[in-house]
């Protein structure tokens, strides 16, 4: 035998709600602030090539000195030296270095992985280092780069 129910309640109004200040935050800024204080060794780079966050942990990793340090500086250069993956150990050439993952995230618009030999600074030795990176978009535009580093020991 079929049971019919019939309930009557008022009717549902969606009350307007605050928008929380998160939502007032640009994309690029959260993951700034996120990355300044993580734990893992990650970086947050512009399209202009410019270290905007990074990690405790990363600029030991790489050589860089005290985070606040080499936040505003340019990624290649001075601040970050490339090299092959040759004996020698040479610089790495300009369509090379386009290629590296943080940079070619941010051209790309994708996920982008590769190894990366950073010279250590002052001194004759070299690290190779596992990166992973990401874009970051603000609308329809990437506008960095979120990179993990992972050291490579062999």
């Amino acid at each position: 035998m079929a049971h019919v129910e019939l309930s009557l309640s008022g009717a549902f109004v969606p009350q307007a709600r605050t928008p929380a200040e998160s939502e007032f935050t640009a994309n690029v800024d959260r993951w700034i602030a996120t990355v300044a204080g993580a734990v893992e060794p990650c970086m947050v780079i512009d399209v202009a090539q410019t270290i905007r966050a990074i990690s405790p942990k990363c600029s030991e990793l790489l050589g860089l000195g005290r985070p606040a340090d080499a936040v505003d500086r340019a990624l290649l250069g001075d601040t970050l030296r490339l090299i092959d993956f040759t004996a020698g150990g040479g610089q790495l050439d300009d369509p090379e270095l386009e290629k590296i993952p943080p940079l070619l995230a941010i051209k790309s618009g994708r996920l982008a992985r590769g190894l990366m030999r950073v010279q250590s600074s002052g001194t004759d030795g070299h690290l190779t280092v596992d990166a992973i990176a990401t874009p970051l978009a603000e609308g329809d535009q990437v506008v960095a780069s979120l990179t993990f580093f992972s050291p490579v020991k062999y």
